[in-house]
C-alpha cells in the first residue's frame, strides 16, 4: 500500500507543487489542516514560505505547534520544507526581532551573511556519512530560495550544509524521525524526487 502522507495546510507553503511531487513519488497525499485527518497519516510534511514569524503565527492559529510537538514525541516521521524547516529550530531572528520556534532542532535562524540575497537557484550540498535522506543524490544540486538560514550546531544530528558566498548554513537536518530541508525538494528535479522517495521509504 502507498504510504499516507499528511501535507499540513496551515496557510503557508507551496502546497500544490508539494502535493504533486509526493504523489508522483508514490504517496497517498492528504492535503488538509484537519488534525483528525492528519492523525491517521503515516508521515507529516510541514511546508512553509515567507517570514519565520508569520509561519509561527499560522502554526499557532492552526494548532500546529501542539500537532508537530506531539507528532515528534510519538516518534513518527516528519519532514519540514523551507520555512517549515526553519520553524523547527529554537528561534528565528528577523529585522532585529527574535521569535520562538518549535525547539526541535537546536540553533537560531538568522540573516545570511552574504552580499547577494536572496540565495536563489541551484546549489550543491555537503552530505555527512550515514544520511538516509540523500542516499543516491549526495553529489546533486538542489533548488534554494531564501535569505535566512540556521548555522550548523554541534550535536544536532546529521547536518547537511551548503555555502552561499562565505556563508555556510544548514541545508538539511536528520535527527531521529525528524528530517528537514532548507531547499525545496519539490522544485529540485530528479534529485528532489529521489530525496522524497528516500523519505517515503522511512514510513
Amino acid at each position: 500500500m502507498s504510504p499516507r502522507v499528511g501535507l499540513f495546510d496551515y496557510g503557508s507553503g507551496n502546497l500544490h507543487s508539494a502535493r504533486r511531487a509526493f504523489a508522483n513519488a508514490g504517496a497517498d497525499v492528504v492535503l488538509t489542516g484537519d488534525l483528525d485527518e492528519l492523525a491517521g497519516c503515516d508521515g507529516l510534511v510541514v511546508p512553509g514560505v515567507g517570514a519565520f514569524a508569520t509561519c509561527m503565527t499560522g502554526l499557532s492559529q492552526a494548532a500546529g505547534v501542539e500537532l508537530i510537538r506531539d507528532w515528534v514525541a510519538s516518534g513518527r516521521p516528519l519532514l519540514g520544507i523551507c520555512v517549515g524547516h526553519q520553524v523547527l529550530f529554537e528561534q528565528g531572528t528577523e529585522h532585529g526581532t527574535s521569535v520562538a520556534g518549535l525547539g526541535i532542532h537546536p540553533g537560531t535562524v538568522s540573516h545570511l551573511a552574504a552580499r547577494r540575497l536572496p540565495h536563489m537557484g541551484w546549489n550543491t550540498v555537503e552530505v555527512p556519512d550515514g544520511s538516509r535522506l540523500f542516499a543516491g543524490v549526495e553529489r546533486s544540486r538542489f533548488y534554494f530560495v531564501h535569505s535566512y538560514a540556521a548555522a550548523p550546531v554541534a550535536g544536532a544530528g546529521l547536518v547537511t550544509t551548503a555555502r552561499h558566498e562565505d556563508a555556510v548554513f544548514v541545508a538539511a537536518l536528520e535527527s531521529g524521525p525528524v528530517s528537514s530541508t532548507q531547499f525545496h525538494p519539490e522544485k529540485s528535479g530528479a534529485a528532489g524526487a529521489r530525496l522524497i522517495s528516500n523519505w517515503l521509504g522511512q514510513l
